[in-house]
């Protein structure tokens, strides 16, 4: 029996995403990251633990993911998750391409790290080592099966894009194989890598997600696994909701800019940032003043950063709505 679930944004917890470097052993086709806008230094110990300390709060459930670049890199990353775990952290994640530098598996725990949350673009060492890189396949699934067999919980994750997409319908019986606990299927943002001139169109269309992505995740949620993914459309008669104002999700970067939303991260426009180790709010004019923008398109970021998700009718209006990128979809094996 599985059941599907809209996931509502909640004022109750706060997650905190953290790039405490933006290096990498990978160069993938599709990555977010921009050397430009978030800096190129990897975090010293003393200013991650005062950064992390600023996001927690005694009275909601604060959950942290460590991301990269390759966070696995940072030399002192076992360090972090274990100032993170006792600062009170409620969830701690680790992002990782699967190579598990600096031996970190043997210098945390199972107590310490809730996930270690794997990325992996293709049923296929083919279709994933063109997006990737060459080895990367290998050197994933052992990652995944090496954390397992040390006693922790894994995730994955599938950035769907239009080299892939013919292969997420095979994932279900490699996440079974595996025993993957929770798979993550994501859209790929236009950020970053693909968002460059002359750079391939990457995203599916709409009729391509809709006709596939429910139905792939419904299958791999028969493995036993927990299924994510995002809502992405929405009809013309569904509310939209901005996360960047009903929800608290923080994206922190090494050069010191904190966003609340994802999609504007290759821009200037963050809503804080830190400075002399303290967090403050930036000036007007921001990402929060766009968030409180009301329009037709539903999220205002799409509209003006990927207006290609959009499609209108004769008369100029919206044939449906694009969603905050924060909200999901849920369907979990009862």
């Amino acid at each position: 029996m599985k059941s599907k679930r809209t996931v509502s944004f909640s004022q109750k917890a706060t997650n905190v995403f953290f790039h405490i470097l933006t290096s990498c052993n990978l160069k993938c086709r599709h990555c977010y990251i921009n050397p430009e806008q978030h800096g190129e230094n990897a975090l010293p110990l003393s200013t991650i633990k005062t950064w992390i300390a600023a996001f927690v709060e005694k009275n909601k459930e604060t959950n942290i993911i460590f991301l990269g670049g390759e966070p696995t890199l940072h030399p002192d990353l076992s360090l972090a998750v274990k100032k993170a775990k006792g600062l009170g952290y409620s969830s701690i994640t680790i992002d990782t391409n699967g190579y598990l530098f600096n031996d970190i598996l043997s210098k945390v725990n199972p107590e310490e790290v809730d996930y270690f949350s794997f990325s992996l673009d293709g049923a296929t060492r083919k279709a994933n080592d063109m997006i990737r890189g060459k080895g990367s396949y290998d050197r994933c699934i052992k990652g995944i099966r090496e954390t397992i067999s040390t006693g922790y919980k894994t995730s994955l994750i599938y950035t769907v894009t239009k080299t892939n997409i013919n292969e997420i319908n095979m994932m279900a019986p490699l996440l079974e194989d595996l025993g993957i606990d929770r798979f993550f299927i994501q859209v790929i943002g236009i950020r970053g890598k693909s968002a460059k001139i002359g750079q391939d169109k990457l995203q599916v269309s709409r009729s391509e997600w809709l006709s596939i992505i429910p139905d792939v995740a419904k299958k791999a949620a028969g493995t036993g696994t927990t299924v994510t993914y995002p809502k992405v459309f929405l009809s013309l008669e569904e509310s939209f909701e901005c996360a960047g104002v009903v929800a608290e999700n923080y994206f922190i970067f090494p050069n010191g800019r904190v966003y609340r939303c994802p999609l504007c991260e290759d821009f200037p426009i963050h809503s804080m940032e830190f400075k002399d180790n303290k967090l403050v709010n930036t000036g007007r004019l921001n990402e929060n003043d766009l968030f409180q923008l009301n329009i037709p398109e539903g999220c205002v970021m799409n509209r003006i950063i990927q207006p290609a998700n959009l499609c209108y009718k004769s008369d100029g209006s919206p044939e449906y709505k694009i969603a905050c990128c924060m909200l999901k979809e849920e369907i979990r094996a009862d």
